[in-house]
């Protein structure tokens, strides 16, 4: 692939591994943020100490708060900003583009509100004459490991297909490889799901439950979002796959993910305004929790382990007492739909 000209919006620690990932390929990479010490620090020194402490990046990497001067000239804008702030930086990006290009995000959530997925925010947002059909970069992926260039393999899913072959080839190389999909609803509502699992996989840790509970959570996890994403439209299938239980394994099992953490920290007693403080990252899988758990409601889905999580996150419930409750919860066939 010819180089290419991409717009990283979002410098935290994915869209940071990214911007490295597709300055390797030899593409020319500008990151945006909004916050100034931020990207003093990676334009000066080539590094982002807050979310890694001994990665200096390519100093051919950009970055600016310049949201025009990141978009002149791009031939594609990956967003990787927090779902709650989507919107409004695809409204910045709508105003300023003024010519067509690809679109891309890995962010994992769901909107909170209007229950949108991220790539119908985009859509929404911006106009058809600026964009291609949006592309969604999703999978089993921690940042920290693709960083120091660990094997990964994740999922470039879109309605059209030459715009999913286009990303597989921008980002693809020895250590980082894309596979194509034309399932964006079951690739996004399994990234933005699995974030609830793991919230609920770290709490039985917190609590001291071993690997069977930890199996048992993983699982029927996946039982219950592979049904609240297929009443929503999505390939049962793509939740065998890398975006679905791949990713729900990579977050619900590791200390680098955050949600794991965050429900670790639940089951340990903490509160969760201090656990929101201390981790100084967003958590995805807080907000997405009640997006899902109003969704299930709405489309009558039965999905025990996020209303408990629910339950415990927004009503006080205690963690305990609810992982008793569900053990309690009616006797079901596993291939119950």
């Amino acid at each position: 692939m010819e180089k290419q000209k991409i717009a990283v919006l979002g410098p935290g620690s994915w869209g940071t591994a990214l911007a490295q990932v597709l300055n390797d390929n030899g593409h020319d990479v500008t990151l945006w943020g909004n916050i100034p010490a931020q990207i003093e620090e990676l334009q000066t020194h080539h590094t982002n100490t807050h979310y890694f402490k001994d990665v200096v990046l390519d100093d051919k990497i950009k970055a600016t708060l310049d949201l025009k001067e990141a978009l002149a000239d791009t031939d594609a804008i990956l967003f990787v900003v927090p779902t709650k702030v989507t919107r409004l930086v695809a409204k910045q990006v709508a105003e300023m583009l003024d010519h067509k290009v690809i679109v891309m995000h890995a962010s994992k959530g769901l909107e909170p509100g209007t229950h949108e997925r991220l790539s119908t925010i985009l859509e929404e947002e911006i106009p058809t004459d600026l964009r291609s059909e949006i592309v969604v970069v999703s999978g089993p992926s921690h940042a920290e490991e693709t960083i120091v260039r660990d094997i990964t393999l994740i999922t470039a899913a879109s309605k059209n297909h030459d715009a999913a072959k286009y990303v597989q080839e921008l980002f693809s190389n020895n250590y980082f490889r894309l596979y194509t999909n034309s399932d964006v609803i079951g690739v996004e509502t399994a990234g933005a799901l699995k974030n609830i699992i793991a919230v609920g996989a770290g709490a039985l840790h917190g609590l001291g439950y071993g690997d069977n509970a930890k199996a048992a959570v993983i699982t029927r996890g996946l039982a219950e979002i592979t049904r609240l994403g297929v009443k929503m439209g999505a390939n049962p299938l793509t939740y065998s796959g890398l975006s679905g239980v791949g990713d729900l394994i990579v977050t619900g099992t590791s200390i680098h993910s955050r949600n794991w953490r965050a429900g670790d920290a639940l089951g340990r007693g903490e509160k969760l305004e201090d656990i929101e403080k201390n981790m100084g990252m967003v958590i995805e899988g807080i907000s997405t929790t009640k997006v899902a758990y109003e969704i299930a409601q709405e489309l009558d889905v039965y999905m025990p382990i996020t209303s408990a999580i629910y339950k415990v996150i927004y009503e006080g419930a205690d963690v305990k007492e609810s992982i008793i409750n569900m053990m309690s919860n009616e006797f079901r066939s596993e291939n119950e739909w």
